[in-house]
Order: C-alpha cells, then structure tokens, then sequence
C-alpha cells in the first residue's frame, strides 16, 4: 500500500485554489529565473563579441546548436521525471515521491557522465560536419570542449531544479539562478576583459557557475522537510521508477534530440554563408531565447499543473488550468515577438555592431519573430500531453515537422532559391504545420480520458 503524505504545503500543492493564481505565482519566478538563465547564455555572447571580435562571437555561435543537441535528450529524461514526481505528489503518494526523486538523481549522475565523454571525444568530427569555417573550427572546438567538461554541473542543476519545481517550489531554483548568473557574468569578464583568456574562457566561466547553481540547489534538497528531500545514501536505481521516467522522458528526449539534429542542419547551412552570417544569426538566437522566457515558464507550469491534478483527479480542473497555460503563453510570446521586430537593429547591434552581421542578425528576426505564437502554441500543447504522461504525440508532431519536413525544405529551398532567406523562412513554415496537427489532435483526443484509462490498466 502506497504511504499517503500528510501536512503537504498549500503554497506548493496546485490542486486546490484558484487556478490562474497558482500559475501565475508558480510560472512568475520561473519567468524571471528564465530571465536570468537567458542572461546567463547571452552574456558569453556580449562579452566575446563585444572584446574578442566577430570571428570569436561565430566560434560560441557554432557551438550552441550542437550543445543543445547532445544535452537535449537528457532534459528529455529530467522532464520525464518531473512528471513522475508531479503525479505522486498530487496523489499525496509519499513512497512514490521519494523513490522517484533518488531515481531521476541517479540518472542525472549517469548522464552527466556519458555526456562528458561524448561531448570532449566527438566535438571535433562533429563541427566538421557541420561546416564550420577553418578560421573559427580551431576556437569551436575549444569552447565546446570546456563547456562539456562541466556538463555534469548542468545536467544535475536541472535534475534538481526538475524536483523542486514538480512540488511546486520554483522560488529557490530562481535564488540559485540568480546567484549563478551574475557568478557568471563577474567571470566572464574577469576572464576575457580582464586577463584576455580568450573564448574558452567564457565556457569556463559558464561551466563554474553550473556546477555553482546544482551545489546550491543540492543542498536545498538535503536540508528541506518535504518530501522530496534527496538522501545521499538511497540514491538508486528504482526499476519501477526507472520504467516510468523512462516511458516519458525518452518520448521528449527524442524530441529534444531530433530537433536539435534539425537546427544542426540549419546552422551547416548558415555557416555556408561565412562567419559574418554565422555571427548575426548567433546574435539573434540568443536575443530569441527571451521569447521562450514566457513559453518555457508556462510550459513548466502547464506541466507540473496537470500532473499534480491528474494525479489528485482533478480532472475538470486540470483542463481549465491548460486552456488557461496555453492562451498566457500565446499572448506573452507574440508581445515579446513584436518587440524584438521594431527593436531588431539595436538588439543586434548590442551584440556586433558590424554592419553585415546586424544586416544578417535583423533579416532574420524580421522574419520569424511576428509567429512567434505559433511557436508558443505547439510548445504548450506539448507540455499538457506530457504532464499527462502522453509524451509520444508531442513527439512525432515535433520530428515530422520540426526534423523532418524542416530538412526536406532546406535541401529542396536551397536549389529553387539559393538565398539565406530560405533558412529564415523554415522555422515559421514549420511551426506553422506543427500548429496545425496540435489543433487538430488537441480537438478530436480525449488525453484526460487517455490517462484515465492507462491509470486503471496500472
């Protein structure tokens, strides 16, 4: 028989109360942590554009969308257990909790230490296939290198980070944020503007300040009295736990993966326009991840919020609170989307002021940033089918559209219309069909019905 938690905090439980307060007070400070770990990726970017050049700004540029796909598939893993967590902790199932919170550690321990490895042995080869300029491989690879060196600091912050925010807490994983961005903010010039290390220092500076936030977070864990409280000695694998993380993190997993193996071919084909080209669209990515500041916070939220009231069986409440997550994240993307079409020049510029970079940076933000709602859409569709442990639709929406046909219409864009418009252009194209497939199946799925039914077969 499961053991029933007693005394849980109202302040962390969102199965009771007002729907839109409990999301908005749990997805506000993970808005403003966001703000702060966008600020963290960005100011690699300022600094080394800023001191070191263009040449060294297209090195960490080239880097970004290879990291994201070898991390992606092991945040794959950490929503799968924050899902698991969320669940049992509406149940009020402590037992459940606890085995879970040791098991999600210790896949993080284990993949951390596959993604060292991978990332330090492999980053040559693979920034070679991406077509990376020769004048920019040799700083690439050293970048790359260090930042993965401390992966594991990253990986384990957001296991961490992940329990906490199932319960409901995203208070402290905002603290720690905090605490970790102006860390390394206060290195990266140190290192570069002060004793000119050069780019691999703005990995080591990110890499201090990793490990610096999970310490942080890790010893919240050991000392909190709630039931996700971390226990150095039972960290273990829980075959049980294992097989359900493991049913909902590979599914996203994938997707992160996949996805990413898309953007890596976005970025080959950007690099085949010169590293002017490499640096204006690096630029820009990095102005963009503030537009996921809205879609990520309510996402989380949405995620967390229909865990725990499926697992409370609050199942009328449950639908509203994603009606509602999903609607706050359309609108705050498109404000961010139209601010950052009339602010593009001076944004750009902010990070190169090279003419042709900002001609590249501005041509693609004017581009994309006006759909971003569509974008915003189909990543919270996501995150209600994954708090309801459906994390296969999200899926194989997001590897048809976002993998597959984005590819297909690169290598049949680039021969009918050789221009770096084509790259611009398929990431609308194709949040646009994913919108689409989501509203369809959003329509016509019974997904709370789904869980239902796969809670009775369990």
């Amino acid at each position: 028989m499961d053991v029933k938690m007693k005394d849980v905090s109202s302040k962390t439980l969102m199965t009771e109360g007002s729907i839109w307060k409990k999301m908005v007070l749990f997805a506000f400070p993970l808005m403003l942590g966001n703000l702060f770990q966008q600020l963290y990726n960005t100011a690699d970017s300022l600094i080394v554009g800023n001191f070191l050049g263009s040449n060294a700004l297209a090195a960490v540029s080239s880097s970004s969308s290879l990291i994201q796909l070898l991390i992606g598939f092991f945040q794959g893993l950490s929503i799968g257990a924050g899902v698991v967590i969320s669940q049992n902790f509406g149940a009020r199932n402590k037992d459940g909790v606890e085995r879970a919170v040791h098991t999600s550690v210790a896949i993080g321990l284990l993949s951390g230490v596959i993604l060292t490895a991978v990332g330090i042995l492999f980053a040559p080869q693979i920034l070679i296939w991406m077509d990376t300029p020769k004048n920019v491989l040799a700083e690439s690879v050293v970048y790359f290198r260090i930042y993965f060196w401390g992966i594991l600091g990253f990986v384990m912050y957001n296991v961490f980070v992940g329990i906490l925010r199932a319960i409901g807490d995203s208070k402290h994983p905002l603290y720690y944020l905090m605490i970790s961005s102006v860390m390394n903010v206060v290195l990266d010039v140190v290192f570069i503007a002060v004793f000119h290390m050069g780019v691999g220092a703005a990995a080591l500076a990110t890499t201090l300040s990793q490990f610096a936030s999970a310490f942080l977070c890790l010893i919240q864990l050991i000392r909190t009295k709630e039931d996700c409280r971390v226990t150095i000695k039972r960290i273990r694998f829980d075959r049980e736990m294992v097989r359900q993380i493991l049913g909902v993190g590979i599914p996203s997993g994938i997707q992160n993966s996949i996805t990413a193996v898309a953007n890596v071919v976005v970025q080959s084909n950007i690099n085949a326009y010169g590293e002017m080209a490499m640096a204006g669209c690096g630029a820009f990515s990095k102005i963009e991840g503030f537009a996921f500041m809205p879609i990520m916070s309510f996402n989380m939220a949405i995620t967390t919020f229909v865990g725990q009231n499926l697992g409370a069986k609050e199942y009328e409440r449950t639908e509203k609170g994603a009606r509602f997550g999903i609607l706050s994240t359309m609108v705050l993307a498109e404000i961010v989307g139209i601010i950052t079409f009339i602010f593009a020049p001076a944004l750009i510029a902010a990070f190169d002021r090279t003419p042709e970079v900002i001609v590249y940076g501005v041509g693609r933000a004017r581009t994309e940033a006006l759909f971003f709602f569509l974008l915003a859409f189909s990543h919270s569709v996501s995150a209600v089918l994954r708090g309801a442990g459906k994390s296969t639709v999200p899926m194989m929406v997001m590897v048809v559209f976002w993998c597959v046909i984005r590819v297909a219409i690169l290598a049949v864009g680039r021969v009918v219309m050789p221009s770096i418009q084509i790259v611009y252009w398929v990431y609308p194209i194709t949040w646009a069909l994913s919108t689409i497939a989501f509203i369809i199946y959003y329509k016509k799925a019974d997904w709370i019905g789904a869980y239902k039914k796969r809670e009775v077969r369990q």
